[in-house]
C-alpha cells in the first residue's frame, strides 16, 4: 500500500514539474468594447471573414494544453454601445467568465468618473492594478488600484506590475482626474522591482497603458528586428523595460499597434508585447522554465488573430453576450437616415471624409464659423447605405459635449501648428483652409489660415465650436485655454450628429480640400 502511495505521490510530483515547463500568458489591450466578431472589412482578399470577440478568445484558450493566465492592458470598454450605455460593467462580467488575472487602468477607464471605476474594481473576480496612480492631496496611492499582484500558476509564481499610462491626466476628460497624479512609468517600475524581487517571483510581467512603435504607418507591425534607441515619449515601453532591470515580459497598450513578433529588447533582456485593438487579436507570450532547476530560461511571443472559422467561439459566452445586448440592439438598430457615399477615415493622416463631414455638422447645427475635432476622436466610418443610431456611437463613442469659444487667428495658427506631426493633422476641421509645406524629413513649415479663399488676420475673432476633451486640456487642446467666451452647451456632439442626419439625409460627399500640401 505504501509503494503505491509513494508511486502516485511521484507520478503527481512528475505531473506538477512538467505542467510547470511552460506558461502561456495570453494578453489583451484596448478591447474598446468590442466584444463580438465582426466581418474582418480591411481584409482585401476575404472582407466578409469574421474575427474577433470574446467567445472566440475563450474557445482559443480553453484548447491551450499549457497552463495559462489572462492579462489585459487597458481601455477595457468605451468604443461601442454595449460597452457604454454599462459603463464597462458587461466587460467586467465578460472578462470574469473568462478567468482574467489582472487587468490595468487604462485612461478611458476614468471616462465616467473614478466613482464608476470603483464600481467596476468592486465588481470584478481579478484585480485592478496602477501602481503609479496618487492622490494629490497627501501623495497616498488610489486604494482602488494594486501595485502588483503575484499570480500562482503550475507551482510558478508570477509577478504582475501594473502601470497606468501618465498621460492619462490629459487622455480622459481632465476634469475626472485632476485630484490624481500619475507617476512617470519608468521611474515607477524601477521603484517597484526591488520590492517585487523580494517575493522571489519565478518570472516578472510588467502590464502597462503605454507602448513603443509610434506612428509606422501600419497597424500591425514587425519590429522583431529592428533596433530601437532611446524610450521617453516615442518609446515609454522601451524606457519601462530598461527602468525595471529585471522584468522578463512587457505587455502593452493605448497606441492601438500590434507587434507580430514582439520585440526583445537585448539592453533590458526584455522581451515587449502589444496585441492591437479592438479583440480582433491576442498576443501569446510562452514563459519557458528550465526542466531540471526549474528556472526562468526564456519567453516566446506571437500575435494570433482571433479568426472565428479557426478558434471557434464559446457558446456561454455568445449567450452572456446575447443576453445583455437585446436592449441595447433594440435602440441601436433603429435607423436615423442614410448615407449615399462611404465616409471613411483618412489613410493619409490629414483630412478625413468622415471628419469633414463630422465638423461641417457640428458648424451647421452652432453656427459657428470655425469647427475643430481631435482626429482620435472619430473611432469609425460611415458606409453607404442606411445609417443606424449604432453607427453614430461608434463614430463618436466619448460622451463629449459641444463648447463654443472666441478664437483669434493667430491661436487657430498656433492650434494648427501644435497639431501638426509628420505631415499627419491631429484634428479635423471645417471653416478653414490650411495650407502647408512638408520637409523631405516630414517637418511641418510656412503653415498658412485661409476662410472663404481669403487669408486670416492674427487679430481676426472667430467663433469656434469643438469639444469638452480638448477645451478642458486634452491631448492636442492647450491653446484653446487662450480662447475667450467659452461656453460649454451641454449638448453632446453625437445628438448633434444625429440631429444633422435626420435633417440633411441623405448624406452626400463633403467638400474637400482643407489641408492643402504646397510643393
Amino acid at each position: 500500500m505504501k509503494k503505491i502511495a509513494t508511486l502516485l505521490f511521484v507520478l503527481w510530483f512528475l505531473q506538477l514539474n512538467l505542467a510547470a515547463k511552460t506558461i502561456s500568458v495570453y494578453h489583451t489591450s484596448d478591447v474598446h468594447g468590442w466584444y463580438s466578431a465582426r466581418p474582418a472589412k480591411w481584409d482585401k482578399e476575404n472582407p466578409t471573414r469574421m474575427i474577433g470577440g470574446f467567445a472566440a478568445l475563450s474557445a482559443l484558450v480553453k484548447r491551450e494544453k499549457n497552463p495559462y493566465i489572462l492579462l489585459d492592458s487597458g481601455d477595457i470598454f468605451q468604443g461601442t454601445p454595449e460597452g457604454n450605455f454599462t459603463k464597462g460593467m458587461s466587460s467586467v462580467i465578460l472578462m470574469n467568465q473568462l478567468g482574467y488575472s489582472a487587468v490595468v487602468a487604462g485612461n478611458h477607464e476614468y471616462d465616467y468618473g473614478e466613482d464608476n471605476l470603483r464600481v467596476l474594481v468592486s465588481s470584478s473576480s481579478f484585480p485592478w492594478l496602477g501602481a503609479n496612480v496618487y492622490l494629490k492631496a497627501g501623495g497616498k496611492p488610489v486604494d482602488y488600484l494594486k501595485p502588483y499582484v503575484i499570480v500562482e500558476k503550475a507551482g510558478k509564481k508570477i509577478a504582475v506590475l501594473g502601470l497606468a499610462g501618465k498621460h492619462t491626466a490629459t487622455s480622459t476628460l481632465p476634469a475626472n482626474v485632476k485630484h490624481l497624479r500619475f507617476g512617470d512609468e519608468a521611474e515607477e517600475a524601477a521603484g517597484w522591482l526591488p520590492e517585487i524581487r523580494k517575493l522571489n517571483p519565478d518570472a516578472v510581467i510588467i502590464l502597462a497603458h503605454v507602448g513603443i512603435g509610434g506612428n509606422y504607418g501600419a497597424d500591425k507591425v514587425d519590429l522583431s528586428t529592428w533596433t530601437l534607441t532611446g524610450g521617453g515619449d516615442r518609446h515609454p515601453a522601451l524606457a519601462v523595460a530598461r527602468a525595471a532591470g529585471g522584468a522578463q515580459v512587457v505587455l502593452g497598450g493605448h497606441i492601438h499597434l500590434g507587434l507580430t513578433a514582439g520585440y526583445f529588447d537585448r539592453q533590458s533582456s526584455a522581451l515587449i508585447g502589444q496585441s492591437f485593438w479592438g479583440l480582433t487579436d491576442v498576443s501569446k507570450v510562452d514563459l519557458e522554465f528550465d526542466d531540471a532547476t526549474g528556472r526562468f530560461k526564456g519567453a516566446k511571443i506571437a500575435l494570433t488573430p482571433l479568426w472565428t472559422d479557426k478558434t471557434g467561439e464559446d457558446a456561454a459566452v455568445t449567450e452572456t453576450i446575447k443576453n445583455f445586448s437585446e436592449s441595447v440592439n433594440r435602440e441601436m438598430e433603429k435607423v436615423i437616415g442614410e448615407s449615399e457615399a462611404d465616409l471613411g477615415l483618412s489613410e493619409a493622416g490629414l483630412e478625413s471624409l468622415i471628419g469633414d463631414w463630422m465638423t461641417d455638422a457640428m458648424r451647421s447645427q452652432t453656427g459657428a464659423d470655425v469647427a475643430i475635432q481631435n482626429t482620435s476622436g472619430i473611432r469609425a466610418d460611415l458606409k453607404k447605405g442606411d445609417i443606424r443610431m449604432r453607427d453614430i456611437y461608434q463614430v463618436m463613442p466619448f460622451e463629449n459635449t459641444a463648447v463654443i469659444l472666441t478664437m483669434t487667428g493667430g491661436q487657430l495658427h498656433k492650434l494648427l501648428n501644435d497639431n501638426f506631426r509628420n505631415g499627419r493633422a491631429r484634428i479635423q476641421l471645417s471653416g478653414l483652409t490650411v495650407k502647408f509645406k512638408l520637409s523631405p524629413e516630414g517637418k511641418t513649415s510656412g503653415l498658412s489660415l485661409e476662410k472663404d479663399g481669403k487669408a486670416i488676420n492674427a487679430a481676426d475673432e472667430f467663433t469656434v465650436v469643438t469639444n469638452n476633451y480638448l477645451t478642458a486640456g486634452g491631448t492636442g487642446g492647450k491653446t484653446f485655454k487662450e480662447g475667450k467666451n467659452m461656453r460649454d452647451t451641454m449638448l453632446p456632439i453625437r445628438d448633434l450628429l444625429v440631429k444633422e442626419i435626420k435633417e440633411h439625409s441623405p448624406l452626400k460627399i463633403p467638400v474637400q480640400g482643407r489641408f492643402v500640401r504646397l510643393d
